[in-house]
């Protein structure tokens, strides 16, 4: 049997990796700058490659080192999950769960989502990181989170992912813009010309160009909103007008403004909402279950929402 590479020369690699300094190297991972190239030549020696190209100021990896970098951070990341699978073997949704969501979705989710949770399971709690979708799933892949919540379409290769429900988009404006005259509306060209968007690296921003069909719109003044309720006030103040999700509309984003949402025409555009985790987690029935648990928690919103228009309704009448 060939010999294989140890996690303790895969983690040499890795740390090599991070800090390009032998020295430094060496003390992230608590042993002499000796050991670490030892280590590291026998890997080389094991795998018959060459991995790093040393002199006394650079430190740079070889393609063949770039290659082997990728696979020895898979092989730690699911070596660790292994370790947490055992440590978290008994009863499930106990203990703590890193989880990573959307700036488009947190605000709008996590206020019902969590106290839900906390109700049915007092022994689970959420480390909560709100970021972009391209950081969260970069700090996944690195087990720094846990779980995330994203919105698809995304690009999730080598990810676990689990859509939930769908999120509709409602098109925003002052209510006297004839953009939203009807229960329905349309994004013909001359209203998406008009249409506010956020900055780059939202996800929502490539979501609002596709209910388009754009590749790309020049926004007023080449100005962009760095969250949603940024351009909630861009559209207030009459620069443009948004496409918002659902999610924010029933959780009354609108509220106290001037503005009107209305949704759009069938096939109304929209985003997925899902869980992502990796293959490896050791959290697999908490995943399942913050999975169910989100999608029951949708279905109640929105029965909710049906229930308060009925009442609406009925009190006109």
């Amino acid at each position: 049997m060939a010999a294989l590479p140890s996690l303790r020369q895969l983690r040499y690699l890795t740390a090599l990796a991070d800090t390009l300094n032998f020295t430094r190297a060496a003390e992230a991972c608590f042993v002499s700058q000796s050991t670490l190239s030892a280590g590291l030549k026998e890997l080389e020696s094991t795998l018959g490659l060459q991995l790093v190209e040393r002199d006394r100021q650079n430190v740079a990896f070889t393609p063949a080192g770039e290659g082997v970098l990728a696979r020895a951070r898979e092989l730690l990341s699911s070596a660790e999950d292994l370790v947490a699978l055992a440590r978290t073997s008994g009863a499930p949704m106990q203990g703590t769960i890193r989880l990573g969501v959307i700036p488009t979705i947190a605000p709008f989710l996590l206020p019902k989502l969590i106290p839900a949770f906390r109700e049915k399971y007092p022994q689970l709690k959420f480390a909560l990181r709100e970021d972009l979708s391209a950081s969260l799933l970069d700090r996944l892949r690195a087990r720094q989170l846990d779980m995330a919540i994203i919105a698809l379409p995304y690009e999730t290769e080598g990810l676990m992912v689990r859509p939930l429900f769908d999120d509709e988009f409602w098109l925003v404006a002052l209510k006297d813009d004839p953009a939203v005259r009807g229960k329905r509306v349309s994004l013909p060209a001359k209203v998406a010309d008009r249409l506010l968007l956020l900055e780059e690296g939202h996800c929502l921003r490539e979501h609002s160009l596709q209910a388009c069909k754009r590749s790309e719109i020049a926004s007023a003044d080449s100005i962009e909103a760095t969250s949603l309720l940024t351009l909630i006030q861009m559209v207030e103040s009459g620069m443009g007008i948004g496409l918002i999700p659902e999610m924010a509309m029933r959780a009354g984003l609108l509220n106290g403004s001037a503005l009107i949402g209305r949704p759009l025409e069938s096939p109304a555009p929209k985003r997925t909402i899902a869980l992502v985790a990796r293959p490896s987690t050791p959290h697999i029935r908490e995943f399942e279950l913050i999975a169910e648990g989100m999608v029951t928690q949708h279905r109640a919103a929105g029965l909710a929402v049906t229930s308060a228009l009925h009442r609406r309704k009925s009190a006109r009448t």
